[in-house]
């Protein structure tokens, strides 16, 4: 194993999580609003920090709550452009829907707007087939999703959300799908839009779709996500909403007063956890020729910030080397002399790499990207940061 050498630093706090759930097991512990809920969850979305739960952990039906997964799977696994046919399988489904006749094709993107804006059943079974070449193929990406996110109380039978036994998750897991999912650009343009027009190929009308999703027209800042009901899973709802740069999403399940619910949630979360900034890009690192790579914001709860650690790891002179040998000037890694590791209460919460004053530093990378969900290929910033790491790490 490589030597690494570590330092107790007491003025920066490392910044690029490792995971995008890495900080969730740290929940908070002031007592959150009285909601309806039979179970909910409030997460700060760039952290993934859970900052309210209510039995977040209760394996429930979600509804059409299942269209998040089903969108962001679609997303990363199809192309936007692509025509989608609506075949005798996914025609006519049950439940909520946007009407599509047999045969009729749209886009992948439109079909996207009219599953998350009308909850369309009929979206939903097209689009799984589109994507994964049957429903059943589908499926599986989603549950092989679900694993590598981390959702450990989530298994899906189907990608619109019709009750159907096996088909479960939490609010816990269904708050961390949420924030993994709002990462993605075009997720959160399509969650955040409240009318939606589509090419209509049968008629001489387009399709107009109105979001289902009172909360962007209820609650200022509120932008996604989804809505859901069945007789059996009762009303669902994930709201989210941005404040002050702050991201936040909610989640009930099995509540008949979700929309003021949902209010009194986002509005604890931004009342009590506001994103602190805890370090910026190249800030210096006392007492030694190191800066920073990026910077940081975190949510925290007042007094929280006395209870962070720090501790930088550096390279030795061998891996240094190593990392070094051969590189350009702009890769990433050249100039990289270690990273800088944090825990909230004695828990792992992010990680960010620092380099030798003067050397090349990359560009910040887009939110989108800086956060990954511990899974999956990335920005060539990101990419490049998990390549050192494991050469840190390999024998």
């Amino acid at each position: 194993m490589r030597k690494l050498m570590k330092v107790i630093v007491g003025t920066l706090l490392p910044v690029l999580l490792l995971s995008t759930m890495g900080a969730s097991s740290v929940q908070a512990t002031i007592a959150g609003p009285s909601t309806h809920a039979q179970s909910a969850a409030l997460i700060d979305v760039t952290s993934g920090r859970i900052l309210y739960s209510k039995d977040g952990d209760k394996e429930s039906r979600i509804a059409s709550l299942t269209k998040i997964m089903t969108a962001i799977v679609a997303i990363e696994e199809g192309k936007l452009d692509a025509k989608v046919k609506v075949t005798p399988s996914s025609f006519a489904k049950e439940g909520s829907s946007l009407y599509l006749k047999l045969g009729e094709e749209m886009t992948l993107e439109n079909m996207l707007y009219g599953l998350m804006l009308r909850s369309g059943n009929d979206a939903a079974s097209a689009i799984a087939e589109h994507v994964g070449g049957s429903e059943e193929g589908f499926v599986l990406l989603m549950n092989k999703k679900a694993e590598q996110i981390g959702l450990t109380r989530s298994h899906f039978m189907n990608p619109h959300g019709l009750d159907a036994e096996g088909h479960y998750s939490t609010a816990n897991d269904l708050a961390r799908l949420t924030a993994y999912a709002l990462h993605n650009p075009v997720f959160k343009r399509i969650v955040a839009t409240e009318n939606k027009s589509a090419p209509n190929p049968n008629e001489s009308w387009e399709y107009s779709w109105h979001n289902k999703n009172k909360m962007l027209r209820l609650y200022e800042g509120a932008d996604g996500v989804k809505t859901g009901y069945t007789k059996k899973a009762f009303r669902c709802l994930v709201s989210s909403a941005t404040r002050d740069g702050q991201q936040l999403a909610a989640v009930t399940l099995n509540d008949g007063d979700d929309w003021n619910d949902h209010a009194k949630m986002l509005d604890f979360g931004f009342e009590h956890f506001p994103l602190i900034e805890i370090a910026t890009q190249e800030q210096p690192v006392q007492n030694m020729e190191l800066v920073t790579g990026r910077g940081f914001k975190y949510p925290l709860a007042k007094g929280e910030q006395e209870d962070i650690t720090k501790t930088l790891v550096l390279l030795d002179k061998r891996t240094q080397d190593a990392v070094t040998e051969n590189k350009q000037s702009t890769d990433p890694s050249f100039g990289l002399a270690g990273r800088i590791e944090m825990q909230l209460k004695g828990e792992p919460i992010g990680s960010i790499p620092v380099y030798y004053k003067g050397s090349y530093i990359p560009p910040e990378p887009p939110i989108a990207d800086a956060t990954i969900g511990g899974i999956g290929e990335v920005t060539t910033w990101v990419s490049a940061w998990k390549a050192v790491l494991s050469r840190l790490l390999s024998p």
